[in-house]
């Protein structure tokens, strides 16, 4: 199995920046994309970006594009969320997610995502 482990998160102000890691540890040598997804109290889990583990192919959904930004460490397998100009809008429970099993996927599709972490509270204040 794959933990995985979120930090970073916290209390920041509208237009402020922060950034969340997510380390890995345990069968990391199948990885092929880590990613980041968010939750608002009322609503749906949704995608905000991936990486691929090998090509690192950066994916973003469409309200953050520009805003954030994310990396990969792959000899720590570590992955990192940089995120400026937070709105409170981006106020969420983020979670960090992992694709291990070979499979044909989508990126944005949390059904193909096979472990994921505990998640980190972010709260965008105004």
């Amino acid at each position: 199995q794959v933990q995985l482990v979120e930090s970073g998160g916290g209390l920041v102000q509208t237009g402020g920046s922060r950034r969340l890691s997510c380390a890995a540890s345990g069968r990391t040598f199948s990885l092929d994309a880590m990613g980041w997804f968010r939750q608002a109290p009322g609503k749906e889990r949704e995608f905000v970006a991936a990486i691929g583990w090998s090509s690192s192919i950066t994916y973003y959904a469409d309200s953050v594009k520009g805003r954030f930004t994310i990396s990969s460490y792959n000899a720590k397998n570590t992955v990192h969320l940089q995120m400026n100009s937070l709105k409170p809008e981006d106020t969420a429970v983020y979670y960090c997610a992992a694709v291990i099993r070979p499979k044909i996927y989508h990126h944005s599709d949390y059904v193909a995502y096979d472990s994921w972490g505990q998640g980190t509270q972010v709260t965008v204040s105004s």
